[in-house]
């Protein structure tokens, strides 16, 4: 029963936390007079990503690849197929075109290094398909990359927004954002910890929990904020979280874990990275095709489909 009301009280955390948190991201991005795209892109990508960043610190400690990757890849699919999907049968969503031509091929580009790492022994003959140290910076210098992007679009103004107004005061800013973000990691911590004592008691493969059970519980703060963001009407804050997130998961999350200890890759991840590969690919159809950069209900719909179809596969594969 403990394990049941893990999983409520994470709920309910996550639930608040995001409520405060896309209040707190959106009055921010009005304070310093900067586009709530950049604001869901940054400060409320890092947030969200905050579990995945922990679960994989403590499963690079502990040396379990399967955990490492399971989890990153499985978010990112989460990300895209579920997150985004829910999100855009709720309410159609518009982007800047931005997104479409520059931040969703930033995370194609984040997928395809990672498969390229993943895969030494098809492409250089080496003996193992190991994530070493070396790849780990690569990926941290790819993710500075990013950053320069962020702030030199800040710096040139590109995504200013006219007229901007202050919400709240900086002080309140800066506590509904700690207490947000306190909240998201709290909850997603005990959503996954109840979920997982509830896997393996029923004895599923920890590659499987990572990617299911795992990469759901530490994809809800961006599941919760992006939701709460598109029914506020911030879909720059809801699909900048994504996106962002994505990014941040590969070149940020799973950078930092090949450094700390390299990462062995699961032989049956290839599926899964063609799978993440397809998703992203298909984000950026559905959002250049059509009226202005809109991701229709029933594209999202199909993004849904697309994730039950995976989930199916996983679980079959075991």
């Amino acid at each position: 029963m403990l394990e049941y009301l893990f999983i409520f009280l994470g709920l309910a955390l996550l639930y608040k936390g995001a409520d405060w948190f896309v209040e707190g991201a959106s009055s921010l991005a009005s304070h310093f007079g900067v586009s709530p795209l950049i604001i869901g892109l940054t400060v409320v990508a890092f947030g969200t990503s905050m579990p995945e960043l922990i679960v994989n610190v403590f499963a690079s400690i502990q040396g379990n690849s399967n955990v490492t990757f399971g989890n990153v890849v499985g978010s990112n699919i989460v990300n895209i197929l579920l997150i985004l999907g829910v999100t855009g049968v709720i309410t159609p969503m518009v982007v800047k075109r931005s997104i479409v031509w520059k931040e969703i091929p930033f995370a194609m580009l984040a997928v395809l290094t990672l498969a390229t790492m993943s895969n030494k022994v098809a492409l250089s003959n080496d003996p193992l398909n190991v994530l070493t140290r070396v790849d780990g910076i690569v990926l941290l210098f790819f993710f500075l990359i990013f950053v320069y992007y962020m702030f030199d679009s800040i710096k040139s103004g590109i995504n200013k927004p006219a007229g901007a107004d202050e919400n709240f005061p900086r002080t309140k800013i800066l506590l509904m954002l700690i207490g947000g973000l306190i909240a998201l990691i709290a909850g997603g911590r005990l959503t996954v910890d109840g979920a997982v004592s509830i896997a393996r008691q029923m004895e599923i493969s920890e590659l499987l929990i990572s990617s299911t059970i795992i990469a759901i519980g530490t994809s809800l703060p961006e599941l919760v904020t992006s939701v709460a963001a598109a029914l506020k009407k911030e879909m720059d804050i809801s699909v900048g979280n994504i996106i962002g997130s994505n990014i941040f998961n590969i070149f940020f999350v799973m950078g930092i874990s090949a450094t700390i200890s390299p990462v062995t890759v699961p032989d049956v991840i290839n599926m899964d990275l063609l799978i993440l590969a397809i998703a992203t690919l298909l984000c950026f159809i559905f959002m250049f095709t059509g009226e202005k950069h809109k991701l229709e209900k029933w594209e999202a719909s199909i993004l849904l489909i697309i994730y039950a179809g995976y989930t199916f596969f996983i679980i079959y594969r075991g």
